[in-house]
């Protein structure tokens, strides 16, 4: 008989070490794997083109001159050429990053446009497998600066993203984009 129990016992640790593990991935798990693995908030940057005349009007039709944020040079004279034809003024500091020195030799000046922030996990779905799973998750902007004029995205709106998640030993573990 006690032959019997400890054989019983031992096939039944067999037999719960190799089952899959079929853990259900949580939305507030997925939320902190996402937070951990990314980077939110993110600096939504754009590079402000200081000596391309074309770029000068583009920068005018969105008022930030008139804004105060900086001063358009409208003519050019012959010794002038090859400096900046847009001057950034004390008002824009708050707003400026920083730029490779590259990029500053040929007169390009990044620019924060605003901040992208995690906001919440909005649905998971669970492969067959077991061991994969995708999040769906929204993310919303903030802090949009005057600078946001000079592109075509609405920053009032939320953005509808995905995160692929795979099933380790030790866990769920976020699949990064060359992993796929």
């Amino acid at each position: 008989m006690k032959n019997a129990l400890l054989t019983l016992f031992a096939t039944l640790i067999l037999m719960a070490g190799c089952s899959d593990d079929k853990r259900e991935l949580s939305r507030e798990e997925a939320m902190n794997i996402i937070k951990q693995e990314t980077t939110y908030p993110k600096v939504i940057d754009y590079d402000l083109f200081c000596g391309d005349p074309e770029f000068a009007k583009k920068v005018l039709d969105a008022g930030l001159e008139t804004q105060g944020l900086l001063t358009v040079q409208r003519t050019q004279k012959l010794g002038d050429v090859g400096k900046p034809i847009i001057q950034l003024s004390g008002k824009a500091q708050p707003y400026l990053l920083p730029t490779p020195e590259k990029d500053k030799s040929i007169n390009i000046q990044k620019v924060k446009l605003a901040e992208e922030e995690l906001k919440e996990v909005t649905g998971i779905k669970m492969m067959e497998d077991g061991k994969t799973a995708v999040a769906e998750y929204t993310t919303t902007f903030s802090n949009v600066t005057p600078f946001s004029e000079l592109v075509n995205t609405d920053f009032k709106k939320e953005n509808t993203r995905q995160a692929t998640f795979s099933l380790y030993d030790d866990g769920w573990r976020l699949k990064k984009k060359q992993d796929m």
